[in-house]
């Protein structure tokens, strides 16, 4: 087996691999991540037979954990689509915050809505109502596509279920319920950060908003919408659900070992609380059919199938510089520079900059880190956890042409490239770097 120094130049060469694979070569980051894995464990000595063993464990044993958990959440999110239910969350919140604050209003949705649904698929859902309160308020579409693109992003990168939280969360052990209560908050303050770069540096773009649907069109597409109560229960209970097992779970026992413990124990579990969450999905729907209980499941499988495998490819490459003791002599060498919760941002932010996924640098990361948690003083539950949110963190920095989600916002907003850089990839740039230093501050007080 090879040791010392060249471990680290086999690392940095299969991280260049991996980004120059993805952004370069346009190969699907499953199969990035699968040959990265081998060449790794082949490079550093392995016996080509053990490393074949050690990437189907790994492989397995990510998908094995939250493989289900994914699915669930996608299928939960093409639901809320499909109904009608984030068209209600929209209207619910601008209720709320009213029309004489759209920016707002799109910030504070885009942070919800995106807990269940990509930020790609929520910004096509909300794109109408973006573009509907820009021509009645007057507001510039530039303020309105970043306030709602980065407060879609927030949750985005840091609150499960999605993906790439979860993902990291469990390839670094992180109790679930923590990093979605945690998430939660480190998010606020990056969602706001994004809603005040869209009113102060973006609003001095005009952008016009162009043709398409207005929201009023898109909303008499559906019969009747869900309730508020409804439409906001397949993201809450699952969360609440979570949260509570977590509450349960704490060393002083604060809801007892008894009956409620148990019930706890079980409907807080991810696969569980997921699976209440879809049946609350139910209420959406006027009739069960064969074009919810088929199409739209199977809609939710075909969109989690990838990022599975791409999960459980990242778990792999965990699995092999767990065996080749890499992270290991990462931590020594990285110990005299004491970056401590920094490094992990790094790490994402160099990924997610260089190879344009967020999920991607979210996964990839966290099998780096998680052996050096340890060395960096975050080997804590609450380290754990912490170090998951400065993951997020980095995999916001920054959006530009390699990421689908510029392209996305750029496109459904009439924004050209040269408005979007200073407007959506500088947003992220400043999320992320208010998401670190939050973090940061999280980090000083809880450990």
């Amino acid at each position: 087996m090879v040791q010392g120094p060249m471990l680290l130049v086999i690392l940095v060469i299969a991280i260049i691999a991996i980004v120059l694979l993805i952004s370069k070569l346009r190969v699907h980051a499953f199969l990035a991540l699968l040959f990265a894995a081998f060449f790794v464990g082949i490079s550093a000595g392995m016996n080509p037979v053990d490393v074949t063993k050690t990437i189907g464990t790994g492989f397995g044993g990510v998908a094995g954990n939250i493989g289900i958990v994914i699915i669930l959440g996608t299928i939960i999110g093409v639901m809320l689509e499909k109904s009608g239910a984030a068209l209600t969350m929209a209207e619910t919140v601008l209720k709320i915050v009213g029309e004489k604050r759209p920016a707002l209003a799109m910030s504070i949705i885009g942070y919800i809505v995106s807990i269940p649904v990509f930020c790609d698929s929520g910004y096509v859902i909300l794109s109408s109502l973006n573009k509907s309160l820009s021509k009645r308020t007057g507001v510039s579409m530039a303020t309105m596509a970043v306030a709602l693109s980065t407060g879609l992003y927030a949750t985005h990168t840091l609150v499960p279920p999605t993906p790439g939280p979860i993902a990291a969360a469990n390839a670094l052990h992180a109790d679930l319920g923590m990093v979605i209560a945690v998430g939660l908050l480190v998010a606020l303050p990056v969602a706001f950060a994004g809603y005040l770069w869209a009113t102060l540096v973006a609003s001095r773009y005009h952008v016009e908003v162009g043709t398409g649907e207005t929201f009023e069109e898109l909303v008499a597409k559906f019969k009747k919408l869900p309730s508020p109560t409804a439409a906001f229960a397949p993201i809450i209970v699952p969360i609440l659900l979570i949260g509570l097992k977590s509450l349960a779970d704490f060393p002083n026992a604060p809801l007892g070992k008894g009956a409620l413990f148990q019930l706890l124990a079980f409907t807080g579990q991810p696969m569980v609380s997921l699976i209440i969450g879809l049946f609350l999905c139910i209420a959406l729907v006027p009739k069960l059919n064969e074009e919810v209980m088929t199409n739209w499941v199977g809609e939710g499988l075909k969109d989690s199938a990838a990022i599975i495998m791409i999960t459980a490819a990242g778990g792999s490459l965990g699995a092999i510089l767990a065996a080749t003791k890499i992270g290991n002599y990462l931590g020594m060498s990285l110990a005299q520079f004491n970056l401590g919760i920094f490094l992990p941002f790094i790490i994402a932010a160099a990924l997610k900059t260089a190879q344009g996924s967020s999920t991607v640098a979210l996964i990839t990361t966290s099998t780096i880190v998680y052996p050096l948690l340890g060395t960096l003083g975050l080997a804590s539950p609450m380290g754990a956890v912490l170090t998951t949110m400065s993951i997020g963190c980095g995999a916001m920095v920054v959006s530009h042409a390699n990421d689908s989600y510029f392209w996305v916002v750029s496109q459904f907003s009439n924004m050209k490239v040269d408005i979007a850089y200073p407007t959506q990839t500088m947003a992220t740039l400043i999320q992320g770097l208010v998401g670190i230093i939050t973090v940061w501050a999280l980090h000083l007080i809880l450990l």
